[in-house]
């Protein structure tokens, strides 16, 4: 007998298409799909890029990671959020932190301490950074803490819609404010530059930036696989669930702000991981990157991918900032428009994202064929 404290979701008819569409797909699918960008990442190009694109591409790959969770949480449980900035820069700050004090060496100052000259030891929450796995662990950690209290926070006071998406990006520039207010501690507007190593390898030789794209392309088929894994799990149906009707699920006897509190917090630690790719692979972290713009810029690249998707959101970031390389290569004064131009577009006339084309075309091959 079925009980409110168990209940069974059964997926819409419109949910079950949707996922037949543009989800996760069947076992199959998804281990030949997985097969490909493994083929494309490790194989196709190192050997076709150079060492300059290639790390460029790394670069990439950094933002894709950061997609797949804003995936997670827009596309699946319909939670805008704009503020993903925030975490990117707690896990790219964290990572840092400690590949500073790795390169001023035991006992001494990071250069830009000794430069701003504010400062005579090391301030007390810089030191727990010397270790490597309180850094590395913080990296992922640190982001999820602080989203697990303001998830709380807004779930359960049922915020959502435009007002979540404000409060996430109001957030995101007052961390980006403090992070420039701090210049003795935190670099300030310059952030934390002029990185030299990673855990003792030289990021300055040619062979360990290639290293660096090898991690950040593995981690990026990881973080695939943990959200295809979750997708297709009850709790997948149970997030299009609460998206869908989040008080016929709370009528069911489940609490949705649990529900979207675990896309949250996942989706944070996806971007704390992505930051602290970035580091090494750009050799810079700094207020301007983990801002307002750039958290919009994350959920640009989701909506043309396709944000029901799951490879979508990683293709459609990866495609965005490759555009905006390349436009601002080419032109400049003028490719903040083409970018606006990337985000419009799809919005108007594909609202499923690059992910929805094949549906799109087969449709208007079908109305074509029936006049």
């Amino acid at each position: 007998m079925t009980t409110l404290q168990d209940p069974p979701i059964a997926p819409s008819a419109a949910g079950r298409s949707a996922r037949r569409r543009f989800g996760p797909g069947t076992g199959s699918r998804a281990a030949a799909g997985f097969a490909v960008a493994a083929v494309v990442l490790f194989a196709v190009a190192p050997v076709v890029l150079g060492d300059f694109r290639l790390g460029l591409l790394a670069k990439y790959l950094c933002l894709a990671i950061v997609a797949v969770g804003i995936g997670l949480a827009w596309g699946r449980g319909g939670m805008l959020t704009l503020g993903q900035g925030v975490f990117f820069g707690l896990g790219g700050y964290a990572m840092a932190m400690h590949l500073k004090l790795a390169d001023a060496g035991p006992g001494q100052l990071p250069d830009f301490m000794q430069l701003y000259g504010q400062l005579d030891a090391l301030p007390w929450w810089w030191r727990p950074f010397t270790s490597p796995a309180f850094a590395l662990a913080a990296t992922v950690l640190l982001p999820m803490l602080v989203a697990l209290p303001l998830g709380l926070l807004i779930f359960r006071r049922r915020v959502r819609g435009a007002y979540f998406a404000i409060l996430s990006q109001a957030l995101c520039a007052a961390f980006a404010i403090f992070l420039i207010g701090q210049q003795g501690t935190t670099g300030g507007t310059n952030g934390l530059t002029d990185i030299q190593g990673f855990f003792g390898y030289d990021l300055n030789d040619p062979i360990n930036r290639r290293m660096i794209y090898f991690i950040v392309a593995a981690v990026l088929l990881a973080v695939l696989g943990v959200a295809w894994q979750l997708m297709r799990s009850r709790y997948g149906e149970l997030l299009v669930a609460v998206r869908d009707g989040e008080e016929r699920v709370r009528f069911l006897g489940y609490d949705p702000a649990n529900v979207k509190l675990v896309a949250y917090v996942v989706a944070a630690g996806m971007a704390g991981l992505a930051g602290a790719l970035f580091v090494p692979a750009v050799g810079i972290i700094s207020p301007a990157m983990i801002g307002v713009v750039p958290s919009i810029e994350f959920v640009i690249g989701v909506a043309v991918g396709g944000r029901a998707s799951l490879v979508g959101p990683a293709l459609g970031a990866i495609a965005v900032a490759w555009a905006r390389t390349a436009l601002s290569e080419r032109l400049p004064s003028a490719w903040t428009y083409f970018e606006g131009l990337l985000f419009i577009l799809p919005v108007v006339f594909l609202p499923g994202g690059l992910a929805s084309l094949t549906v799109f075309l087969r449709r208007r091959s079908g109305k074509k064929a029936s006049a």
